[in-house]
């Protein structure tokens, strides 16, 4: 489940990023409302925390114009703006909810979870065969033991875990395990595919390589 991030203060962006990403959240951050809304167009995403003052498009704008394209993610609104007006605006508009900067990251990162929670009816947790992921508090649990991942080791891991069953092509991995302004080889992936496979060793659940195209998460005696 990827978050995208709309925010055009770098320096504050900079300091989310990492502190979400810390927290085991997946995310693309984006400066505009533009960019914003042809990533949205481009992919799903889990939760989008949006900014109001945006250059061009503001954050009104892009929730209206996200809405009306059947964008069905939470919408988690960041904003300086104290007004009573401008929180009534958003909210008929379609955001779930508020947080005035400026704002703690442990409550951030609590109101997220809160969102995808109540996305899930209060269910999180899914399974494929002996491995489970919970998606509010961001763990892999194998065997109903926690998994210890880097962020990479589990962006393939959950890229994989979403599509359990079928082929998940590199290109998708890369997109998924790096951001957009990274510059890697794309033979790096193998890397952290390798590392999560030798996690998942002692249990039924394993990664097969499909030759010329990606990685196949597969479980010796089949889904759940």
């Amino acid at each position: 489940m990827r978050l995208l991030l709309i925010e055009d203060h770098q320096e504050l962006a900079a300091w989310m990023v990492k502190s979400l990403r810390t927290d085991g959240f997946d995310l693309d951050h984006v400066l505009d409302g533009e960019t914003a809304l042809t990533m949205l167009q481009e992919q799903p995403y889990g939760l989008i925390l949006l900014d109001l003052s945006l250059p061009g498009i503001d954050g009104l704008e892009v929730l209206r114009l996200a809405r009306a394209r059947g964008v069905g993610a939470p919408i988690l609104i960041l904003t300086a703006r104290t007004e009573v007006a401008d929180r009534i605006k958003g909210l008929d508009l379609g955001a779930d909810d508020y947080i005035a900067k400026p704002f703690d990251l442990g409550e951030l990162s609590a109101r997220i979870k809160a969102q995808l929670r109540r996305t899930h009816g209060g269910q999180p947790v899914t399974r494929f065969g002996d491995l489970a992921f919970d998606s509010v508090e961001r763990i892999f649990l194998l065997r109903d033991e926690p998994l210890m991942l880097s962020r990479r080791e589990h962006a393939v891991l959950e890229a994989l875990f979403i599509r359990a069953g079928r082929v998940v092509t590199r290109e998708s991995l890369l997109g998924r395990v790096f951001s957009l302004d990274d510059e890697v080889n794309p033979e790096a992936i193998e890397l952290y595919v390798s590392r999560v496979r030798k996690k998942l060793r002692d249990g039924r659940t394993t990664i097969t390589a499909v030759r010329g195209i990606g990685y196949l998460l597969e479980s010796n005696h089949g889904g759940d």
